[in-house]
């Protein structure tokens, strides 16, 4: 397997193509399975990250990249992934996507049976008010664009990724695409979808993603992925704070899969690494990792209403906004309203990041939210593209990132940049992110 070290040298063997990619959830993932990507993504400080961690990208539009840039992607590129964004989507957003379901429905239909684009993308300036609705379209968009593009043949594989209430969409995606008719011109996926919980997953927090794979006929079809671990209790009994119970060891079954991996065991772990930025030592009592965190967001409609989770638990969702998680080392501290926060190389962790992913940029914490868990990542590509489950020796290599030096960064950020012109406008105007050094 190669490193990002020497991925920027051979561009002509990415497979991958990243839209939508953040930071590098799905990147970071492919890298520890043993194939290349390329990601494109518009938010520059991502883009820092992306460049500091030797994974090669496109500083753009996702849209604009396929209408008047698509024949710079390369040739061997033969899988389309990406998670388009979640706001609109999300229960922690403004509901937009969620209401306008139905039309979006309808929207995938009129892009499948051929009408006009300009008429389709008039229409979809106005769904739900925001713009960030149509982007759940753009995989498809993408396909249709390598079908109909000379010298092009289509997407071998497909993995999209997205939360919940999107489910819907991916399961007509999937009839589509089994159907192969309209502008699909015959081009036929088999195509499955499924909503995941990432806890039973090896991910040390409580997160649904919804999840398509679609690949050319020809390999089988496409089985469920297999859960390593046991979900998580979301409706276990509340807990006060100053019960004495605050920190129970285990809750492991008998003869069933692992539990869950909690918050305390992720950190620890990560900690003991070699020459790890995650320091959990503020958070120990009596020798071990013990802390409890309140959420940002209410419950029940409640923002008063502030959830808790126990080190021996896995972390709530990690959203853009988990630097205002508040954490707690002991009932003192929270009677007296004395808390700290998570670090970003925690964070990264919670998200199954390498302890060492070199974050850039401004608004890390966002990056850290926006991205998929690189370790979902891998169960999803693996059985994508393998048709099997990412091996141990694979899963524990993901906890380090290999080091990337300057120049390689400088060269990457050129390849994504240029000269900035074919950048978004005024993405250039931010502050340059510090350069790093290889560790």
């Amino acid at each position: 397997m190669n490193s990002p070290e020497t991925q920027v040298h051979h561009l002509d063997g990415i497979r991958i193509l990243d839209l939508f990619a953040g930071p590098g959830g799905l990147d970071v993932a492919a890298h520890f399975l043993g194939f290349k990507s390329i990601g494109i993504e518009w938010d520059r400080n991502a883009c820092e990250t992306r460049y500091a961690a030797g994974l090669p990208t496109i500083h753009a539009d996702v849209s604009v990249m396929r209408e008047s840039r698509f024949d710079e992607i390369p040739k061997s590129v033969d899988v389309l992934a990406g998670g388009p964004p979640c706001q609109t989507f999300s229960v922690a957003g403004n509901g937009a996507g969620r209401r306008a379901l139905d039309e979006v429905k309808e929207f995938i239909h009129r892009l499948v049976d051929g009408e006009d684009e300009a008429k389709i993308d008039d229409d979809l300036h106005t769904l739900g008010k925001d713009p960030r609705t149509a982007l759940v379209l753009e995989p498809l968009r993408w396909l249709l664009k390598a079908i109909e593009t000379e010298g092009r043949d289509p997407y071998k594989v497909i993995v999209l990724e997205q939360v919940p209430a999107v489910l819907p969409l991916w399961e007509v995606y999937a009839t589509l695409l089994r159907g192969g008719e309209g502008r699909l011109n015959g081009v036929k996926y088999e195509a499955e979808c499924w909503e995941l919980k990432t806890e039973q997953f090896g991910v040390p927090q409580t997160r649904r993603r919804a999840v398509l794979v679609a690949r050319r006929p020809g390999h089988g079809a496409i089985e469920p992925l297999e859960a390593t671990h046991l979900p998580f209790d979301l409706h276990r009994g509340k807990r006060n704070a100053s019960q004495a119970d605050l920190f129970p060891t285990d809750s492991a079954i008998p003869g069933a899969k692992q539990r869950w991996i909690s918050m305390a065991e992720a950190l620890d772990a990560a900690s003991r690494l070699k020459g790890s930025p995650v320091d959990v030592s503020r958070l120990r009592t009596g020798g071990k990792t013990k802390f409890f965190v309140v959420s940002n967001y209410g419950s029940g409609g409640d923002p008063k209403n502030r959830g808790q989770r126990l080190s021996s638990e896995p972390a709530f969702t990690v959203t853009g906004k988990i630097s205002r998680n508040k954490v707690y080392k002991t009932i003192e501290e929270y009677e007296a309203a004395k808390s700290g926060r998570f670090t970003i190389p925690e964070s990264g962790v919670l998200q199954t990041f390498p302890h060492n992913f070199p974050w850039s940029g401004k608004d890390q914490a966002q990056q850290v939210g926006n991205a998929v868990p690189p370790r979902l990542g891998m169960h999803v590509l693996s059985r994508a593209l393998r048709g099997d489950t990412p091996s141990d020796d694979e899963l524990a290599a993901s906890t380090t990132w290999p080091p990337v030096s300057p120049t390689t960064t400088d060269e990457l950020r050129v390849i994504g940049c240029g000269d900035q012109s074919p950048c978004p406008p005024d993405s250039h105007k931010i502050t340059r992110a510090h350069r790093r050094s290889a560790p």
